[in-house]
């Protein structure tokens, strides 16, 4: 192959005219090749050199050695020197030499075009005859030989990242506007950068990268890479030019400054280690390279390790025996004092990039561990497993999960001594949560068989805490409550319910704590594995429990942790198992408290903490109801609630029980029989109102049912609950209202007119059920017109509510019963007495009752208004 050749200089006057043309042209170039090659290959000499200089000082001047792309998608190459003095004396010119090759064409055998850099073949004068000499190949000058390029790359290894990093940015179009601009003393240096680069390059990015060598004007070259001496035009603020100055020195940041990527720093190193063969027999991609790098002992930085370790994770398949095990090694020994026999890059290059191991190098070595392991041999991967845990203890990285057999009985004694103050250490940081890095480095301690049996109390305490959204047991959460998680009464014990807002069915009243997270997969697996630390969380976990029953079932539910491996623990064994009893509010509450009472594995009368914690899981912040209280304590015995301190429970069930829980009387008679001296006078006084209440109607009631009701009321200086005096009111008026009852009682009530009382009795009086019966029994209404008729004048509070009955009660049904009835109640009256029947005519007159009204409220009947008392 033959290449088509072209000679441009400064020629004499001859027929084709004078000054500077084409003097020889290979038939085979294109008219418009050689319009558009004279804009390329023009020379102009740097202002810093002399103008008329002798033949010495022309061996100083740069060669302009130029590839440039043409517009048909050929390409020049070319060659221009300076000449000095034309023919003619005239100064300034110079002889360009260049071949054409069309598209789709490369110079002989492939080489590349950086290979012509001071070929012998470049003709430094026109040939006298306009006939090019023939050139079928170029051979390289001795300055692009592999040493040479592996000196120069050592003596710029400070800069090499930098320049790679903008070279890949430009062929990969990642800045298709960029260009390199490389300042240099010498042309010379500018391809042996030129030599550098396209030996990191895919051939085919190679072959297609242009350059020029020199140029006195940057700016209007139109090459990728630039040549250019100091003295040529500056370009430093154009962001269009990527400058690398050869001849200051470098800034301190060059080689790794921000944007310097993996690939870059890995091509320096190869260079810098004389190894540039390996860019020839490995892919030109970051991972493989990185990989032949450290194989071939060339230290990498630790992007570089990184890059390695990552591509091997998803290659380890293609890689073979000795490959591999030769990367692991190296893998083990980055970062670390260089071994011996290991090469790295040249001066400066370690100084400016960081080898030491980072957050991403580590989760590469850790990921790569993952994937080896089970597939090569233990005492291949054992030095890349002590490398990775020691490196997670030692840097706080994540823990590696290793096997029983990851590291060497050699490796797992060095690795025991090097890093147990560590992992004790990190075991007892409170900093972390405790089922996170602590409990790894636990299973790590194990692993090394590091003995850790002291801190496990703590740890366990932590863990627990964190299970069950620790504070539980603090002051702040017990204040206010008693034993069991419910809110005690007053201090005389007969204080008012607290309202479901109020109850404390949270570890702190009022504040609900957000539920917990489940354990974690490794925490249960710590927990199935590791019986000591079972049995401290247990523990720690079984005080919880005890303090905040409730609370610690709520978030324990569904755990998955495995009591069933332990004996004992009582209370978080209720806890854990308490949705497993069946029942719950509105059900079989106290079959499901004697249920979660039996998977406790302990009697109550052996432990009386049990009870407490039962009655709080099953009745959570609520209270029994009268019915449940009383079986608990019959069943169950008094001794044994007031040894577990459950006693007050059971009296707050009655004292704050609501009016329709017709067994409260009935417990709170049990409460008195159980607990004769161990009551406070309030609890006393309220319980024994409770008992009246329900005897009134019954053989048990006696006399004086007002006056005792009142008296019990005001023996203690502690106000009774108001829960119990409403039951114990309503109890009394429906006895006086419904009646019969005696009339002193009756004159009790108008003269004590006690309000709550008196409110009682007119709500009876205007229930329902008074009316309906008032409608239907002509006596019952004789006895109410008497009884509200009677004692006018003894107390305005009674006048008022008996007028009240009178008028908005008994006078509208007395109006709309039928003439018979109306008969069978003045008959009744009439008995009574002839004054009752003319009270009442005179009231059913129309018209008349505000006249009887009056007349009533200033007198009684003789002999009935003040009945000995």
């Amino acid at each position: 192959m033959t290449l088509a050749q072209l000679h441009y200089t400064s020629a004499p006057p001859g027929s084709d005219g004078s000054g500077f043309r084409f003097t020889a042209v290979s038939a085979e170039v294109p008219q418009e090749v050689l319009r558009e090659a004279e804009q390329l290959i023009g020379y102009e000499p740097p202002h810093d050199l002399p103008a008329q200089p002798d033949a010495e000082q022309l061996k100083r001047f740069p060669k302009a050695f130029t590839f440039s792309e043409l517009a048909d998608g050929g390409r020049l190459l070319s060659r221009s020197v300076y000449t000095g003095a034309d023919s003619g004396g005239r100064w300034g010119a110079f002889h360009a030499h260049a071949v054409h090759l069309p598209p789709g064409t490369r110079l002989p055998d492939g080489a590349l075009p950086i290979t012509a850099w001071e070929s012998r073949r470049w003709a430094e004068t026109a040939p006298p005859d306009g006939r090019p000499v023939p050139i079928d190949r170029f051979e390289p000058s001795g300055l692009l030989r592999r040493d040479s390029l592996i000196a120069f790359a050592v003596s710029r290894s400070d800069r090499l990242a930098a320049f790679f990093t903008d070279l890949r940015a430009l062929t990969e179009g990642l800045d298709p506007a960029t260009r390199i601009v490389l300042v240099e003393h010498d042309s010379a240096d500018v391809a042996q950068w030129i030599a550098l680069a396209c030996a990191v390059l895919p051939r085919e990015q190679a072959h297609r990268l242009t350059f020029t060598t020199y140029t006195r004007r940057p700016q209007q070259a139109r090459q990728q890479i630039i040549g250019a001496l100091p003295s040529s035009d500056p370009v430093a603020h154009d962001h269009r030019y990527r400058v690398h100055d050869c001849t200051t020195a470098p800034a301190p940041e060059s080689a790794t400054r921000p944007g310097t990527d993996a690939w870059a720093q890995i091509c320096a190193h190869i260079w810098c280690a004389g190894r540039p063969d390996l860019f020839r027999d490995t892919s030109a991609e970051t991972g493989p390279l990185a990989v032949a790098a450290l194989v071939a002992g060339i230290e990498l930085g630790a992007a570089g390790r990184t890059a390695a370790a990552r591509w091997a994770v998803d290659h380890v398949g293609t890689l073979a025996d000795d490959t591999l095990t030769a990367l692991v090694g190296a893998l083990c020994e980055g970062g670390e004092p260089r071994a011996a026999g290991r090469t790295g890059g040249g001066p400066g290059l370690h100084d400016s990039e960081s080898s030491a191991p980072g957050d991403a190098e580590q989760a590469a070595l850790a990921a790569l561990l993952t994937r080896l392991e089970g597939r090569v041999p233990t005492v291949v991967t054992a030095p890349l497993a002590a490398r990775v845990l020691a490196a997670a203890v030692r840097d706080r990285g994540p823990m590696p999960v290793l096997r029983a057999g990851s590291l060497t009985a050699q490796a797992q004694a060095a690795l025991a001594r090097e890093l147990a103050p560590a992992l004790r250490a990190g075991i007892a940081d409170e900093r972390d949560p405790a089922a996170g890095r602590p409990l790894a480095l636990l299973r790590v301690a194990d692993l090394l068989d590091i003995d850790c049996q002291d801190l496990l109390p703590e740890l366990a305490g932590r863990l627990a805490r964190e299970l069950v959204a620790e504070p539980l047991a603090g002051v702040e959460a017990s204040a206010g409550k008693d034993a069991g998680g419910y809110r005690a009464t007053d201090p005389a014990g007969c204080g008012e319910r607290p309202s479901p807002a109020d109850r404390p069915i949270t570890a702190a009243a009022g504040n609900p704590p957000a539920q917990s997270p489940s354990p974690s997969p490794a925490l249960l697996e710590a927990v199935h594995e590791h019986p000591a630390l079972r049995i401290a969380l247990f523990g720690a976990l079984d005080t919880l429990a005890a303090s905040d029953p409730a609370g610690a079932a709520r978030r324990l539910a569904g755990s998955g942790l495995p009591i069933e491996l332990q004996s004992g623990f009582p209370h978080v064994r209720m806890c854990l198992m308490a949705g497993e009893c069946g029942g719950g509010a509105g059900g079989d509450r106290l079959g499901r408290f004697h249920g979660v009472l039996r998977t406790a594995g302990v009697s109550p009368h052996a432990d009386t903490a049990v009870l407490r914690t039962a009655l709080d899981l099953v009745w959570s912040g609520d209270l029994p109801t009268g019915q449940e209280a009383s079986l608990l304590l019959n069943q169950l015995g008094s001794d044994i609630h007031r040894a577990a301190g459950t006693r007050d429970i059971l009296i707050d069930a009655a004292l704050a029980a609501p009016p329709d829980d017709h067994d409260v009387p009935a417990l709170a008679a049990d409460l008195l029989r159980c607990f004769p001296t161990e009551l406070r006078p309030g609890q006393r006084a309220a319980l024994l109102l409770l008992e009246f209440a329900g005897l009134l109607g019954t053989e048990g009631e006696g006399e004086d049912w007002v006056g005792r009701a009142l008296e019990l009321r005001d023996a203690t200086a502690a106000p009774v609950a108001e829960t119990v005096m409403e039951r114990v009111f309503d109890a009394l008026a429906r006895r006086l209202v419904l009646g019969p009852g005696p009339e002193s009682e009756l004159y009790t009530l108008a003269r004590t007119a006690d309000p709550g009382l008196l409110a009682a009795y007119e709500r009876v009086g205007r229930s329902d059920r008074v009316g309906d019966r008032l409608r239907t029994v002509p006596s019952y209404v004789a006895d109410c017109f008497s009884s509200w008729s009677s004692f006018a004048g003894t107390r305005p509070e009674w006048d008022e509510t008996r007028t009240a009955l009178l008028t908005k009660v008994l006078r509208p049904i007395v109006r709309a019963l039928p003439a018979k009835d109306v008969a069978a109640v003045e008959e009744a009256l009439g008995r009574a007495g002839r004054g009752r029947l003319d009270a009442f005519r005179s009231w059913n007159r129309p018209g008349a009752l505000g006249r009887l009204a009056g007349r009533l409220s200033g007198r009684g009947r003789r002999g009935t208004d003040h009945p000995p008392v």
